[in-house]
């Protein structure tokens, strides 16, 4: 049996779909975004864990009684055109490290089916390109709110907010700062937690 990573790389330029993505093993994570098929292996560090559980762990308590709700990967984003895009013509499932969705009607039982309020993506060297490119177009273009680019080996957040339909200019913050949140009212984070 040929490995899906080895028949991907065979066919370089096939465009693929969330109905695709669907029949892939389920040991092995993908990501799809506009239609290209990216591995997400090898597995994130010790460190880019412990930096994804402290950060979930600060949102969950800061939303337990209130409608958004956060999530962790391995969570199916589906970011879509149309709401009525059928998995085959769907061509972007994402999965990030973190996400906060506030409109309940985006969730059921496969994931998110629209933008998060918020995405969180943990820099990883097998990634990092990506997430601070591809992604960070794919977020403003699909109206993220929120995008957090977390570094842990430089110990520091770039926040980047919607403004109208583009991203203004980032927020830099170091360890020693706090994120205070524009999508949700009152979070506000001591980063210095986050790297203790």
């Amino acid at each position: 049996m040929v490995p899906l990573a080895e028949k991907l790389n065979e066919k370089s330029d096939e465009k693929f779909s969330y109905a695709d993505y669907l029949s892939w093993p389920d040991d092995e994570r993908w990501e799809i975004i506009e239609g290209v098929a990216y591995d997400m292996s090898p597995a994130p560090s010790t460190e880019h864990q412990g930096i994804s559980f402290k950060l979930s762990g600060i949102l969950y308590d800061f939303l337990k009684d209130k409608q958004c709700k956060a999530f962790a990967a391995p969570f199916d984003v589906r970011l879509v055109e149309t709401e009525d895009e059928s998995d085959e013509e769907i061509e972007t499932v994402v999965q990030p490290d973190i996400l906060v969705v506030c409109d309940q009607n985006k969730l059921d039982k496969r994931g998110c089916l629209g933008a998060p309020d918020i995405t969180v993506e943990i820099l990883s060297p097998s990634t990092s390109y990506k997430d601070q490119t591809e992604k960070l177009l794919l977020y403003e273009k699909h109206g993220v709110k929120e995008y957090w680019i977390v570094n842990p080996d430089a110990k520091y957040v770039m926040v980047y907010h919607l403004e109208g339909v583009k991203y203004g200019k980032p927020e830099y913050l170091t360890e020693s700062d706090a994120l205070e949140s524009r999508a949700l009212e009152g979070l506000k984070i001591d980063l210095r937690e986050v790297w203790a």
